[in-house]
């Protein structure tokens, strides 16, 4: 059966569409099967795998509202062995919706069951709030990973998730769990950057990744091209930095064999 990760904060703008991007693309190339779940009405998922929202002909709001089985929604990317149920602006709507369904909370989780066993993974990009479709997400999920910037208002916003999350464990989910704080963006010259890490790894030790996501140009150019960043410049450090990153998720060494810390990956293009 696979395994479900949630990606959520509730402050935009922290790297959560990049990082289901590509953790995505990552365990796709290693022959692992995964399925994106594009839950953010901005839609940046499906835009970062080169989808046109206008070619799509069921989304994440038709599952959500009952309308068609995941199986009917779910859409090939040109990127191996990597799926997508797409977003569109038609989600917005469906916080107001889903408040009058029954079990309103359960939904995701109903669909995604129904297909769990044929994926190794399932990535469920959260919108930037914790309203009705994250909660969804939380208790379709089996654990959460928290990308975050190292700067002082963003431990405010990690102390908000995690009270969502303990309400989320107690209510509805008891298996729930933090997967890892990831930190993005991150400028380890900065004082207050290491002074945050530090401050994390004090409240939740074991729970921050070592892996560190740079700044970095390609990884920020690689969406305008619909691209995961190791399909757009294998050779850059962003691309070096998520296969880190991926390796810590599937508990492999971290590092990368000396042959291959530049053009690290091969790929079967169709």
């Amino acid at each position: 059966m696979g395994k479900i990760f949630a990606v959520t904060n509730q402050k935009g703008g922290v790297g959560k569409t990049t990082t289901v991007v590509n953790i995505s693309a990552f365990f796709g190339s290693r022959e692992l099967k995964v399925l994106c779940v594009d839950a953010d009405p901005q839609g940046n998922t499906t835009t970062g795998f080169g989808i046109s929202k206008k070619s799509v002909k069921f989304t994440t709001y038709d599952i959500l509202t009952g309308k068609v089985r995941v199986q009917e929604a779910v859409i090939d990317t040109e990127f191996e062995n990597v799926s997508l149920v797409p977003a569109t602006e038609d989600l917005a709507g469906c916080e107001i919706e889903l408040a009058d369904y029954e079990n309103r909370v359960n939904r995701l989780k109903m669909q995604l069951l129904s297909c769990k066993n044929d994926y190794d993974y399932i990535i469920i990009d959260c919108p930037p709030a914790l309203g009705t479709i994250t909660i969804n997400a939380l208790v379709a999920c089996d654990s959460i990973i928290v990308p975050m910037l190292a700067e002082f208002y963003a431990l405010e916003g990690l102390s908000q998730l995690v009270s969502t999350i303990k309400i989320v464990k107690n209510n509805y989910n008891p298996a729930l769990e933090i997967e890892g704080i990831l930190f993005t963006m991150f400028d380890s010259r900065l004082n207050v950057a290491n002074d945050v890490v530090a401050e994390v790894e004090k409240y939740f030790p074991e729970k921050v990744f070592k892996t560190k996501i740079p700044r970095n140009v390609r990884i920020s150019e690689a969406p305008s091209h619909g691209k995961p960043v190791m399909y757009y410049d294998r050779s850059s450090k962003g691309a070096e930095s998520y296969e880190l990153l991926c390796r810590e998720l599937l508990g492999e060494p971290l590092t990368l064999p000396k042959k291959k810390r530049r053009g690290i990956f091969t790929f079967n293009k169709k």
